[in-house]
């Protein structure tokens, strides 16, 4: 098991690759090495086999020829054919030897290799050129043993098989060395991240000096668990914070039955039934705003995709407030527009946002509505506490909720904003709280127009009329 953990691994794979393809290299060159000594020493030889020929037709020339030839160089050996084919004169070797070969056809000089030339075995190289004897026309015959050449090309050959596997096998131990020496901060890496937990998600990969691949690796491993340690303790609080927001309408349902039930002549069945019915409905809607952020969460929330009039649903929850009855409603700055998006969704970024500013308010809601620079802009505003400058972005997180007035005691789970940043955000725009010297909370969403509408001077939007409450609108 070990030994197929070990070539299985990076290290092992690239030594191997890398050690093939060097050994490769170094058969290839050596092979065509030992050819071109092999070429180049038998063109040498071929050199001094015409060197020796040009002699050898001077002396013939002269008559010296058989002089020569009685003590000539034993290692190359001479024959000359007369032009009946009989042998002329001969080194001491060939003396008895019948002509080496025929005539050369059609050229003046041919060289090539034979083999036992004259019984003396092994390869020669043989030069056959045409000369003109004191007879006539005859062919000269001058050989050179190739025994040489042969013994300097197995010299050759033997040193290179000593050297070549010498050489890879160092080189393959050089390259394991130095991948091993690379891939250590990735092993550093991997013995820490197989360490962490999900109880100890703080800890972090060692990070390599520098700026190459494994830096960056190690780098972006800690951006990564980083992202995972947040995103676990986001996880961690939502769980807390869902497990107390059901808990507390349970206990206080569970605590008027109880009392009922512990004093039944003191209890008055339609105040419990209309007060756990209150705490269920809070229930239900916490449910489903859990179950939004869940969907969300999970990437698996539909959305449409249809033309909506925002200031028709702007005017039914501002009907809806004023069937509360606990706030005045202001409309008279909600002008039409129309965007594109999911119609049910958006009606609960509405909602949720009226609710929110119903909650918090004193005695007054605004809803101002206009098309400015390509977006719909929808404010929503009351006159209550407000929201401090380094709150106005932590409360759209989850359950989040304020120090002061706007707190758990005026209701809500802190998860309506979370939801309508999240919608919002779905559908191409934003949601800010404002900067404002007016007092209470200015929320302000902002989403792209739908881009066939368009608005005339006379205040209609796409041919339809501007629908604000009694013309300058209304405040109940």
């Amino acid at each position: 098991m070990a030994a197929e953990r070990r070539t299985g691994t990076v290290r092992f794979r690239v030594t191997g690759l890398a050690t093939a393809l060097v050994a490769a290299v170094l058969v290839v060159t050596a092979v065509g090495l030992v050819a071109a000594q092999r070429r180049l020493l038998t063109d040498s030889l071929d050199d001094a086999l015409e060197q020796r020929a040009d002699d050898l037709g001077g002396l013939l020339a002269s008559g010296a020829l058989a002089e020569a030839l009685a003590g000539g160089d034993d290692d190359i050996a001479v024959q000359l054919v007369g032009p009946g084919g009989e042998v002329v004169t001969a080194s001491p070797a060939l003396a008895a030897a019948p002509p080496l070969a025929a005539p050369p056809a059609d050229q003046f000089q041919r060289t090539v290799t034979v083999e036992d030339v004259a019984g003396a075995g092994g390869s020669h190289r043989l030069l056959s050129r045409h000369v003109d004897a004191p007879d006539g026309p005859a062919v000269l015959h001058v050989a050179g043993n190739l025994e040489d050449v042969g013994d300097a090309v197995r010299v050759l050959g033997a040193s290179l098989l000593v050297a070549i596997p010498a050489v890879v096998a160092l080189l393959a131990a050089l390259i394991w060395w130095l991948v091993g020496r690379t891939l250590l901060p990735v092993d550093a890496i991997q013995r820490e991240v197989a360490g962490i937990t999900g109880a100890d998600l703080h800890r972090r990969v060692p990070e390599p000096g520098g700026d190459d691949e494994i830096a960056r690796l190690a780098r972006t491993m800690n951006t990564m668990l980083e992202r995972v340690e947040r995103a676990g303790a986001r996880q961690r609080r939502f769980v807390a914070d869902a497990s107390h927001e059901l808990r507390s309408p349970l206990t206080r349902i569970r605590s008027e039955l109880e009392v009922d039930l512990a004093h039944p002549e003191t209890a008055s069945p339609d105040e419990t039934h209309h007060s756990v019915l209150a705490e269920t409905v809070a229930m239900q809607r916490l449910v489903d705003d859990l179950l939004h952020i869940a969907r969300s969460d999970d990437g698996a929330t539909p959305r449409r995709a249809e033309l909506v009039d925002l200031d028709d649903l702007v005017l039914r929850e501002a009907d809806r407030l004023r069937e509360d009855a606990r706030v005045k409603v202001d409309v008279s700055r909600v002008s039409a527009a129309q965007v594109t998006g999911d119609p049910d969704q958006l009606r609960r970024v509405i909602r949720n946002l009226a609710d929110n500013a119903e909650r918090h308010a004193s005695g007054r809601v605004t809803f101002r509505l206009e098309e400015r620079a390509g977006h719909a802009h929808l404010t929503v505003a009351d006159d209550g506490p407000g929201i401090p400058a380094q709150e106005r972005e932590r409360i759209f997180e989850r359950f989040a909720r304020l120090e002061d007035a706007r707190t758990r005691a005026s209701g809500g789970a802190g998860l309506g904003l979370a939801i309508v940043r999240d919608i919002v955000a779905r559908h191409g725009g934003t949601v800010t709280a404002e900067a404002t010297t007016a007092p209470g909370a200015h929320l302000l969403v902002r989403l792209p127009l739908n881009g066939a509408v368009c608005r005339s001077r006379s205040g209609t939007v796409g041919g339809r009329p501007s629908r604000r409450e009694g013309g300058g609108g209304r405040l109940a």
